[in-house]
């Protein structure tokens, strides 16, 4: 999953599905289909998304039509305009699976697609699928559906959040992709289920952390020798949000990450340096799960046995699960950037919280004056050409005018600075605004 930019995040409440024959969404701001007769051909297919500004959700039903309905349904629908934000949504999903043509795959998506109001990335190869896509729920879903009437994506463990903002990605790039991942993986074995990691449940994998916690415990020691928590993530993703006990990905580039792979020179820095591959279980996280079956996969080609992922990813951890031992945010790969337990599952954060369960220390720090940082957002380098990514605290924002370093605050295409919440847009828009200033003067 790639890309970094982003709004206001608000306050949303996302759910992750996974689609059988009968599947439930609703979402409080729905807008209503055009109605239709059904038929007895017709299936109901059902979704919910539980909004955290209320603990009541309101059902939302798509009806599977015959292709010639579903057609007219689409070209008959009036779309959303990006005005009209009340229940946009971003979709999330990714499957291993054999795709013997898949240009010609691309193709009937492109074709469905048209004319829905769909924007983000969906890369499709020989391998499968990965998406990532924001759009009308209506449009959005309608997607889904027809995607799971392909035996090849019955399965779809799908994610669905509100999008507060409306879309949250620039355009559609809907296309074949050598590689559904940066880095390239295209030549791993990643069809075989064998050679990725165990999937764990939400439940299954707070119960390892916690056994895991024990265990060290009983033994006075801060790092149990037969039990490994890496998270597979970038640097940056870590820095606002990680499960206790997670080392800090010393890499800013998934393709970078080098667990288990270093040379003898880095063996200080890798976590599964000198362990036993047999005997210690590994137990790997990242944001969606797809970087984990990627990696465990390299892994396991390396020997090492006992691999277990987060089935789903932290976003279908924290709705399940709430944050025990978590702690935080989490980063996202499209405009909204971070979002915080709360979005995913409110009542849990409150009862986790009770318990003694959240972990309340700032632990965050701004990458300019180290001090603590309590919004746990990126913002991008007001200089152009440095655009870099990075935690900065409210006082370094205004005595660098949204700069990351000194340096950057005299560049030539030195961007406005804006708030956290806020993303760059394209520079011409900038540059146009500043002409246009230097006129009026």
């Amino acid at each position: 999953m790639g890309g970094c930019c982003g709004v206001s995040i608000g306050t949303l409440s996302p759910a992750i599905v996974s689609f059988g024959t009968r599947l439930c969404i609703a979402n409080t701001n729905t807008k209503p289909f055009l109605k239709q007769k059904s038929t007895k051909n017709d299936r109901q297919i059902q979704f919910k998304i539980c909004c955290c500004s209320s603990s009541s959700s309101t059902s939302l039903t798509l009806t599977q039509t015959q292709p010639e309905n579903k057609n007219r349904r689409r070209r008959e629908a009036k779309h959303f305009d990006d005005g009209d934000t009340g229940d946009f949504v971003v979709v999330n999903f990714y499957k291993f699976v054999s795709i013997k043509h898949p240009q010609e795959e691309v193709a009937k998506h492109l074709a469905f697609v048209e004319g829905l109001n769909l924007r983000g990335r969906i890369y499709v190869n020989e391998q499968g699928i990965n998406a990532q896509y924001s759009g009308p729920s209506r449009d959005a879903l309608a997607y889904v559906e027809w995607l799971r009437e392909d035996e090849n994506f019955s399965d779809l463990l799908v994610q669905i959040c509100p999008a507060l903002n409306g879309h949250a990605f620039p355009k559609l790039k809907l296309r074949y992709k050598p590689s559904l991942l940066e880095g390239g993986i295209s030549h791993l074995p990643l069809l075989d289920p064998s050679m990725r990691a165990i999937p764990l449940a939400p439940s299954e994998w707070r119960n390892k952390l916690e056994a895991g916690k024990d265990i060290d415990k009983a033994s006075n020691s801060d790092l149990n020798r037969d039990f490994i928590l890496l998270d597979v993530r970038n640097g940056y993703e870590w820095d606002i949000g990680h499960f206790h006990g997670a080392r800090r990905p010393d890499v800013d580039c998934f393709r970078s990450t080098s667990f288990g792979l270093s040379q003898r020179e880095a063996f200080a820095s890798d976590p599964l340096a000198d362990l036993d591959k047999e005997k210690t279980d590994i137990l790997m996280y990242c944001t969606g799960g797809i970087r984990c079956d990627v990696y465990s996969t390299i892994l396991r080609q390396r020997g090492f046995h006992n691999l277990y992922a987060l089935k789903g990813g932290v976003s279908h951890y924290l709705e399940n699960e709430g944050p025990v031992e978590w702690v935080g945010n989490l980063f996202v790969f499209d405009s909204r950037l971070s979002l915080p337990p709360s979005a995913y599952k409110p009542d849990a954060v409150s009862e986790a919280r009770m318990i003694g369960k959240v972990s309340e220390n700032p632990f965050a720090t701004c990458y300019i004056c180290s001090s603590q940082v309590r919004e746990l957002r990126h913002r991008n380098c007001a200089n152009l050409d440095c655009n870099l990514l990075f935690l900065c605290c409210a006082d370094c924002v205004k005595n660098l005018r949204g700069c990351c370093c000194l340096n950057c605050t005299t560049a030539p295409q030195r961007r406005p600075v804006l708030p956290g919440y806020q993303r760059y847009k394209k520079w011409h828009l900038y540059r146009d605004s500043e002409v246009q200033s230097q006129l009026t003067i």
